[in-house]
């Protein structure tokens, strides 16, 4: 058997986890970041399961000070203070390890990376067959062999890097590893406040290291060095050598270890449990970590699986005896509980089920269907609970359905579903609308809550500590997206599963009512989201049409453009090559053509080709220019042009789109299968695709767009007297705003001064940095661009005391309202760690602006949807794709529909600034638009 050892930087690999999820991080029910945790654990399973080390340690460094500090007191001082809640998880690290049967080795006066170093070369000397250091950190690099090696994890989904002798040389520029700790002493490194010799970056260090091999041999030679570079050498030789030892990692740390302390153990199961089930992580190998591993239990012992022996587990090949370590002991069950279930699948029962659902005046209910599609779904039967521990279950047959049709068509019984818009929308298709009051407890817990997971059997485990059956315990070969066979399951277990959903979905509705309350949510909830619902339902149903003629013509035209524009950019480069290789675009650019003297590059090593980097050289350079032309029209082709024939339903023959209202932190709609909200409007282009979507024959589409809804807001926010009475007066806001910074007469605006004005409009209220303005621009400096900002912010002085307003509010509370009052909470609003403090201080900002915009067309949608439904028109809402509204018009309800879509819009929400929308017909989209 080889023996191979696996050595893990723990600490770079918590903070590369912990920043990875920073923007979408993981909490428990109990507001606990576990965004560490997770990242860190599923590093030790993919390692354990994939690579199956022989021998396996965590390294970690300790807070005492190292030989570095005291040769170097600033070293490492620069560094920001740790987040708070990467500091808390660290602790649970070491508890993580231990379960999994893993040592954590640190010594004081040693940082990880001496420990790592000496064990590796220690490992290679006593014959070792492979040595791994699992770390990000690329200065690693200096004590890779052809046995010891860096081992990258993923980060993102993109697979673990292996880096050897050869990466390490060919992304350092290098002809030895050795010299990793000579570039260091030349260029410094930032991150570990190691200073180098100012004015030398990378690339002159690699010319100098390739000429004259190390820091030491360079110093003896500084004086065939010229001009400035021969001064800097010499005036920082000493720096440059204190550098060059502070990167050296150490080999010879006293740390006694042997090798059979480091002989990877079987995982423990009584610790891996309780720490499962504190962090919240259920079902650990499905829900958290994907397919790639199964945590199971096998006789008494634990046992990691591969993807492979998971694919045996589940076709029956596996070793018997093996079954899921994590079965939620810690939460009751069904045969737990003392239930009143009940089947009404008779008149009899059916008649006694109705009266109590009438009786009580309320219920919770769900439906069972074969498919997550409304419209191709059949009806399996319908559960209901009417009280805690009790319920219903009731076939779907035609008396069944006759039978509790008018107790859905009652407006004085009120609904509970979870992800009620499903069950509506099914309802709705077998031609049985639900009327009255209909709470949804996923939206419910969504504004209670909205960090969290919504689904119900996470809902169920949190606030119940009730461990639901699993869907795919009941149909264990069911395939994600195709329909369900349920002749094959057992009625009684079909029953208890559906009359379960529907009784937990009223307990959880009994302790969501008062919540809202206490959250200061149910203003949202009763009066924007829930009365949202049945619109949402009707949009979906309707669909809008789909010209696939017109998509063909576009597509032609966009093929014979993408060809053209492919043959300009091969005849620019002097050859053929691969436009879609990031690789092979960056050698014609930067090696071949040298568009630019030093080019960026990725943390691979490769050249940064993204559209950042392509669009700051598209206005020098034609090839770049077609090249983003070519990426934009190719990636609408496949995303849309190719794929918008695919969600044609074959039925209605017509697209509908999902909406979600629980997807977003802002309270913004998000839509999918397909997603029509993201059709570019920017690009004339990508408008063109909005040309195939058209009206019914004879009919016309209308489309409202509420005008520069999120700078009215900003303006009735802060008050700021400017733009108010621009708006009030009904000027031009980006003319009225460059006349202000540009101190000339509106008259007088150049259109770079608007296109500028507009930049920093849309830009400074939500946070945007000089940096990133001079950026956007293209044009001006980082200076110039922060003098644009403080002329901007003289100029409107009520929008720097709102942001600074908003964010001492957001310190205190710890949330930030919309004028409704949804809230968005902050975790790192007060966090002393400057990064992930400024990007809560950001979301202070604009979250208000953008939330109160989302719910202002809610609003606006549930009015016109009722003034549509009083006046009986035939005309009908079908879809919502930002600030705008788009309707399918009957031909002579024109003037009528204009009027209540007016009013429904402008007066959705009573702020100090007048609203305006414009409004078009045509058809189609895009004319209407």
């Amino acid at each position: 058997m080889s023996k191979t050892l696996y050595l893990l930087d723990g600490m770079a690999l918590a903070y590369r986890a912990h920043f990875a999820l920073i923007r979408s991080p993981i909490y428990t029910s109990k507001g606990f970041n576990t965004s560490a945790i997770f990242g860190f654990t599923g590093t030790l399973i993919e390692l354990m399961t994939n690579q199956k080390p022989s021998h396996l340690a965590v390294v970690f460094d300790t807070s005492a000070p190292t030989e570095r500090h005291e040769l170097h007191p600033a070293y490492k001082a620069q560094r920001e203070e740790m987040p708070e809640d990467l500091a808390a998880a660290l602790p649970h690290l070491d508890r993580i390890a231990e379960a999994f049967g893993i040592p954590v080795l640190k010594m004081d006066g040693y940082e990880a990376d001496d420990i790592i170093g000496t064990l590796a070369h220690r490992a290679e000397a006593d014959g070792f067959d492979e040595i791994y250091m699992v770390t990000p950190d690329k200065d690693f690099g200096q004590l890779v062999t052809e046995k010891i090696k860096m081992y990258r994890p993923s980060r993102k989904g993109d697979g673990a890097e292996i880096w050897g002798v050869p990466e390490i040389c060919e992304k350092w520029g290098i002809e030895r590893v050795e010299q990793v700790i000579d570039m260091l002493g030349l260029c410094g490194d930032v991150s570990d406040n190691i200073p180098g010799v100012p004015g030398i970056g990378p690339k002159t260090a690699e010319k100098l290291l390739k000429q004259y091999d190390s820091v030491e041999n360079l110093i003896a030679h500084v004086d065939e060095l010229k001009g400035k570079q021969q001064e800097r050498v010499r005036d920082n030789a000493e720096q440059a050598l204190l550098s060059k030892k502070l990167a050296t990692i150490q080999l010879d740390v006293p740390i006694d270890c042997d090798w059979d302390s480091l002989k990877l153990d079987e995982p423990s199961k009584d610790k891996l449990v309780p720490i499962f089930t504190e962090f919240e992580f259920r079902t650990l190998g499905k829900r958290i970590f994907g397919s790639d591993f199964s945590v199971q239990e096998a006789a008494n012992d634990l046992v990691l699986m591969s993807e492979d022996d998971e694919k045996a587990t589940a076709k029956g090949t596996a070793p018997a005896g093996q079954i899921e370590l994590l079965p939620d002991i810690q939460f009751k069950k069904l045969a737990d509980l003392k239930t009143n279930y009940r089947i009404a699948d008779n008149q009899d029962s059916l008649s006694e089920l109705v009266g109590e659902l009438r009786s009580a005046g309320y219920f919770a209910f769900d439906t069972e269907t074969t498919a997550l599609n409304p419209r191709a779904a059949g009806l399996v039967g319908f559960s209901f609970s009417t009280k805690p521990h009790s319920g219903w279950w009731v076939p779907a047959t035609e008396a069944s359905i006759e039978a509790l049709r008018p107790v859905f068509a009652d407006a004085k019984l009120k609904k509970i579903g979870h992800n009620l818009k499903f069950d509506l929308s099914v309802l709705a298709e077998k031609d049985c609308p639900v009327e009255g009051p209909c709470y949804d407890t996923m939206l419910a817990h969504a504004l209670i809550d909205p960090e969290q997971r919504h689904n119900l059997d996470t809902l169920a485990e949190d606030y119940l500590q009730y461990s639901t059956i699993r869907f795919s315990d009941l149909v264990p070969d069911a395939k994600k997206g195709a329909m369900v066979d349920y002749s094959r399951v057992d009625p009684k277990a079909l029953a208890d599963y559906a009359t379960e959903d529907a009784d937990v979905t009223l307990q959880l509705w009994q302790l969501f009512e008062p919540k809202l309350e206490e959250t200061g949510q149910a203003k949202v909830f009763y009066e924007i989201e829930t009365p949202l619902l049945p619109v949402l339902v009707s949009m979906e149903l309707e669909g809008i049409v789909l010209c696939e003629d017109t998509l063909k013509d576009i597509s032609r035209s966009f093929e014979g453009h993408i060809v053209e524009l492919q043959e300009a950019v091969y005849q620019a480069a002097g050859r053929e090559f691969n436009l879609n290789s990031p690789k092979q675009l960056g050698e014609v650019l930067f090696d071949e053509l040298k568009l630019v003297e030093k080019p960026k590059k990725t943390k691979t090593g490769q050249y940064a080709t993204n559209e950042q980097v392509l669009s700051s050289l598209a206005p020098k350079h034609k090839i770049v220019a077609d090249l983003l032309e070519y990426r934009q029209l190719t990636k609408l082709k496949s995303t849309y042009i190719d794929a918008l024939p695919q969600a044609v339903d074959p039925v209605s023959h017509r697209i509908h789109t999902h909406y979600g209202q629980v997807q977003t932190a802002t309270g913004r709609l998000s839509s999918n299968d397909p997603n029509l909200q993201n059709i570019p409007v920017r690009s004339e282009r990508g408008r063109e695709i909005r040309k195939a979507f058209v009206p019914r024959k004879g009919w016309k589409l209308l489309s409202a767009d509420y005008s520069q809804i999120e700078l009215r807001i900003l303006a009735a926010l802060t008050g700021d007297a400017g733009l108010l009475s621009a708006f009030q007066e009904g000027r031009d806001i980006h003319t009225a705003t460059a006349g202000k910074i540009f101190e000339v007469a509106p008259d007088e605006v150049t259109r770079e001064q608007r296109s500028t004005a507009k930049m920093v409009n849309f830009g400074i209220p939500y946070g945007i940095s000089a940096f990133g303005l001079a950026q956007r621009l293209g044009t001006v400096s980082r200076t110039e661009a922060q003098a644009i900002i403080d002329s901007y912010f003289a100029q409107f002085p009520g929008i720097p005391g709102y942001m600074q307003a908003q964010q001492e509010s957001a310190k205190e509370k710890g949330y930030v309202e919309t004028v409704t009052g949804r809230r968005r909470y902050l975790r790192d609003i007060n966090s002393s760690n400057g990064t992930v403090r400024a990007a809560a201080e950001r979301n202070a900002i604009n979250m208000p602006i953008q939330g109160t915009a989302a719910d202002m067309i809610k609003l606006a949608m549930a009015r016109i949807q009722k003034s549509m439904s009083q006046k009986a028109l035939k005309s009908r809402m079908l879809l919502q794709v930002h600030d705008e509204l788009v309707f399918e018009m009957h031909p002579d309800e024109e003037s009528t529909l204009r009027e209540l879509v007016t009013e429904g819009m402008v007066d959705a929400l009573e702020l100090a600034c007048p609203i305006e929308i414009e409004i078009g017909t045509g058809d189609n989209w895009l004319e209407a638009h």
